[in-house]
């Protein structure tokens, strides 16, 4: 029994949206331009330790789409994540939380945003699929910048 007790585990308890904004600020002229919108994307991921085995990811996704300098809408989503991780090595739970977490929320974050959108009377715009391996390795290649940066300050 004890051999199962210490098996890896790993569950998501729950998956939601924390927080969803969306502002027009130049409804309704903005419907009547013809021009095709310049869309931008910023995409973050957030994680919390809430009790020993128990994380809250979080993945942001902020979308800007601005006709001839003008916004059309800004949109910001939270989607949110609880999972339960244990007996997992300290060394693999950054990963587990900076990839597989994000990975896991991203198609809900995509979706709330092109449902919002879509309300918000304008055509759908669909996110590309992340490489949150990649994001995760960017951010780790930043953090050992900054403490090479930090420790050759100090000496």
């Amino acid at each position: 029994m004890s051999d199962q007790n210490n098996q890896p585990f790993f569950n998501i308890q729950r998956i939601y949206l924390k927080d969803l904004s969306l502002e027009q600020p130049n409804s309704p002229a903005i419907f009547l331009e013809q021009d095709m919108p310049s869309v931008e994307v910023e995409v973050d991921v957030k994680a919390d330790r809430l009790a020993e085995s128990i994380y809250e990811i979080a993945v942001t996704g902020t979308v800007t789409a601005k006709i001839a300098e003008k916004i059309a809408f800004l949109i910001e989503a939270k989607q949110a994540g609880i999972f339960d991780i244990r007996n997992i090595p300290d060394e693999q739970i950054d990963p587990l939380v900076g990839i597989a977490c994000p990975t896991i929320l991203f198609p809900y974050l995509r979706s709330n945003i092109a449902d919002a959108i879509t309300r918000a009377g304008f055509p759908p715009i669909h996110l590309a699929e992340i490489n949150f391996q990649a994001l995760y390795e960017q951010r780790l290649a930043q953090m050992s910048g900054q403490s090479e940066a930090a420790n050759g300050a100090t000496h």
